[in-house]
């Protein structure tokens, strides 16, 4: 198999219901692409359901000793991976055809390391939700302190930056830390505001209970150096955004 230019990096945890969605729509992208699937221990038939793609030269199934966790998994993914490229996508969500090119043709244009798309919210059975969420074409890294706009599932990062800022703190959102540290260095992220991104509102999602993600998202800020004032104040900026975002 010739070099990938991007690899995609899907960890799973019992993702048998969904995860052929996700795959199919990873191969449907017109990109040189490989998928890593890091199955972090499921007890389910998410084996069974993957093994349809062994002996496909741009599919790797990795299965983790222990569980570690989604942000330890996705970093096993990043230093696996080929590709001058790291897309992430969630075994629970799924992409439309198109993604890839539109995120790398930005990307080689302005220069930036990190581009995120726009996303609909889909119920469990995957019908439509009528929600969208939009992104700025242009992501500051004050902005992103308000509000974390990029979702991981969206997201294609070169891999040196993906490699420089490894996902940390799986008792946070451990993705949003990790755009923070980024866009502190780097400036700023692209955005594509368009609907490419599928996001399935499952009820197993640690986003879905909203106590729990709220500490969750004091913590992000904690670990990210500020104290207990100005947390609370992006805090604050945060919950006003998630309620517009979901109600």
């Amino acid at each position: 198999m010739n070099k990938p230019q991007v690899s995609v990096i899907m960890p799973v945890y019992n993702g048998e219901k969904y995860i052929k969605q996700a795959v199919e729509s990873v191969f449907a992208q017109k990109v040189a692409t490989e998928l890593l699937v890091i199955d972090d221990g499921s007890t389910d038939h998410t084996e069974k359901v993957l093994s349809a793609y062994e002996g496909r030269e741009d599919f790797r199934y990795l299965k983790n000793k222990e569980n570690m966790g989604a942000a330890r998994s996705r970093n096993r993914g990043v230093q696996e991976a080929r590709g001058e490229y790291i897309a992430f996508l969630d075994a629970d969500d799924w992409w439309e055809k198109g993604k890839l090119t539109a995120q790398l043709e930005l990307l080689e244009k302005t220069g930036y390391v990190l581009c995120s798309t726009g996303r609909e919210l889909m119920k469990a059975d995957g019908t439509d939700t009528g929600r969208y969420i939009p992104v700025k074409e242009k992501i500051l890294y004050r902005d992103l302190l308000k509000h974390n706009s990029i979702n991981c599932s969206s997201v294609v990062i070169r891999r040196e930056a993906a490699l420089e800022f490894p996902m940390e703190h799986d008792d946070s959102h451990e993705d949003y830390i990790t755009w923070l540290k980024v866009l502190r260095k780097y400036g700023c992220a692209g955005g594509i505001n368009l609907p490419y991104l599928k996001y399935r509102l499952s009820e197993g999602g640690k986003s879905r209970n909203k106590l729990k993600s709220a500490a969750m998202t004091y913590r992000v800020y904690r670990y990210a150096g500020y104290g207990h004032v100005k947390s609370c104040l992006f805090f604050v900026s945060y919950a006003v955004h998630g309620i517009r975002k979901y109600f």
